[in-house]
């Protein structure tokens, strides 16, 4: 029996065994399937996993509590997590060159909560604890704590903002992170789009913050992370990368060096999906330095851990460690400058003028649409993008006036430069042919829009054709 046989076995019976139970689930997982086998997915953050890795999460160890780390849980008869969680680490480690890994955070955003918390115990909580009175942290009194609690809350956080390309857990307000923190951003050259290491340098210098948070979700360009290192260095902060996106870069060895963050940041963050082609999670890296710390993410932040995710980790960072992971994220750069250089040619306005990562940040407003104008009409055509704020953005973080496109999921399947060529004249046409719409007072909308009539049947019939020559998960059937 061959591979994609014996899978496809394997679904159908999986799906009528949930079909015996709650069918609109399996027909949902259905088309689930087809909907993606059947669209361009260019959105920066998904891929697809492997079968195996999908497999994995499946599993009975979706059934066990297992609080607590490897060898020290608040559970019995967690032997086999144990073996889980310390191979995924153990992956990780050797993967990344990493001198700790923690692999329990449930998604990126978990991981960063576990990271900021584990910054401040190490850099504020155990240094405070060590001049209190009392010998044992029972033996605080209530005042104690709300002194500890103020010294906590009142720390210094300097992330990149979120117009710049910025994550929202690297201290927007709204978010937890902008709330944890007395914060403050640093953004990009207004001419180039590009990170100015001199500015931040110099904010640096001014803000003082404990923590210098680097990374991005929508930044289409490399991060010098020695430089930034020399920053946090200079006003005595804890560097902590976030490298959610671009992680599968770095495990592919595309950067390297100075663009690699695991040698230059005392922690970093990342999700196992995205670039990384795992499952939906989080992971934290770590000097032996802050390990302490971070091996106190649960019960600090996190509750019990997934262990059938963590399995499933550990599954997609053997597959990562292989050659041909590597292969793979350098065309995943490769195909970015091809979808980028395909934009240019046809004149549409690239925030920075290129890429030299994963993704490109497109400026629509040259099409007089804003971002969600733009992502719904390509959505009507087959085309799945997201909107996202360009650097000083008019429309705000909502309607925004930019979309998102990424190559990992693409390149998965098979895609290679002339399609991604293809790909970009295809949005082209798409947003060449789509009038912003007005309310009902006749003032511009940000939101309605009117696609021309026949555009989509024609760009989605021009993408099937693409489509059909790299299937999804080929020979997968489940009929």
């Amino acid at each position: 029996m061959s591979d994609s046989t014996l899978v496809s076995s394997v679904y159908r019976q999986a799906l009528e065994v949930i079909e015996g139970v709650e069918p609109r689930i399996a027909e949902a997982t259905r088309n689930e399937l087809a909907d993606q086998r059947g669209s361009l997915k260019l959105i920066a953050s998904e891929n697809y996993a492997s079968p195996a890795v999908l497999m994995t999460m499946g599993t009975w160890f979706s059934d066990k509590y297992a609080e607590g780390t490897v060898g020290h849980r608040f559970y019995a008869g967690c032997q086999n997590v144990d073996t889980v969680e310390s191979i995924a680490a153990e992956h990780a480690r050797e993967l990344f060159g990493a001198e700790y890994a923690y692999v329990q955070p449930h998604s990126g955003i978990d991981a960063n909560l576990v990271a900021f918390w584990s910054i401040l115990a190490h850099r504020v909580e155990g240094p405070w604890l060590e001049k209190a009175s009392a010998k044992n942290v029972n033996d605080l009194t209530e005042e104690d704590w709300e002194a500890l609690r103020r010294e906590l809350g009142n720390q210094r956080l300097l992330g990149m903002s979120l117009d710049a390309g910025g994550h929202l857990t690297h201290g927007f307000r709204p978010n937890i992170s902008g709330k944890m923190f007395h914060q403050n951003q640093y953004g990009t050259d207004p001419e180039t789009g590009l990170l100015d290491y001199g500015a931040l340098a110099a904010k640096a210098r001014e803000f003082k913050p404990l923590v210098l948070v680097a990374g991005y979700s929508a930044y289409p360009r490399r991060v010098n992370f020695a430089k930034v290192r020399e920053i946090a260095d200079e006003v005595g902060a804890t560097l902590m990368v976030d490298m959610a996106h671009f992680a599968g870069l770095v495990a592919g060895k595309v950067f390297t060096g100075d663009e690699d963050p695991v040698p230059h940041a005392h922690v970093v963050t990342t999700t196992t999906h995205k670039s990384l082609r795992g499952p939906r999670g989080g992971m934290v890296l770590a000097t032996e330095e802050y390990a302490p710390s971070v091996d106190r993410g649960c019960p600090m932040v996190l509750g019990g851990p997934l262990s059938h995710v963590m399995a499933a980790k550990a599954v997609a960072l053997a597959e990562a460690r292989q050659d041909s992971f590597r292969s793979y994220a350098q065309k995943v750069a490769d195909n970015a400058k091809s979808l980028a250089e395909g934009f240019s040619k046809r004149d549409a306005n690239l925030v920075t003028g290129g890429t030299d990562n994963h993704l490109v940040l497109l400026d629509v407003s040259s099409f007089g649409l804003t971002g969600r104008q733009a992502e719904s009409a390509l959505l009507d055509a087959g085309v799945v993008t997201n909107r996202n704020s360009v650097p000083r953005d008019p429309n705000g973080a909502w309607y925004t006036s930019g979309i998102r496109l990424g190559t990992p999921a693409l390149t998965t399947r098979g895609f290679g430069h002339d399609e991604f060529d293809a790909v970009a004249e295809l949005i082209v046409k798409v947003l060449s042919n789509t009038q912003p719409g007005t309310t009902k007072a006749g003032d511009p909308s940000k939101a309605s829009y009117t696609l021309a009539d026949g555009v989509a049947d024609k760009v989605k019939a021009a993408s099937a054709e693409m489509l059909d020559k790299h299937p999804l998960y080929p020979g997968l059937e489940l009929a």
